[in-house]
């Protein structure tokens, strides 16, 4: 069964995030992974969750997707996340 990762990015200095997305990117697609949605187009329709920009990429399974999230190519990167953004990531399980 696939899974999700499911990020709400609000980018802070968005030439640092541009150098982590282009550096994040091979990481993915070494695990196996492809972006599903990446989009500040977004139309609130229901709550309070107000999200600045969404991403969905997927990977053939959780345990895959759990792999990517500790991976060493990816924990390399996170500094630089933290410091070009606001980001909250969580793994699902899909259909």
């Amino acid at each position: 069964m696939a899974a999700y990762v499911i990020t709400d990015v609000e980018i802070t200095d968005s030439e640092l995030f541009a150098g982590f997305r282009a550096k994040l990117d091979p990481t993915i697609e070494a695990h196996g992974g492809k972006f599903i949605v990446r989009s500040e187009n977004i139309k609130i329709v229901h709550g309070d969750w107000t999200p600045k920009r969404l991403v969905v990429i997927e990977f053939p399974d959780f345990e895959t997707a759990v792999t990517w999230s500790q991976s060493l190519e990816f924990l390399e990167l996170k500094d630089m996340l933290d410091k070009s953004s606001n980001t909250d990531i969580v793994i699902i399980e899909g259909v």
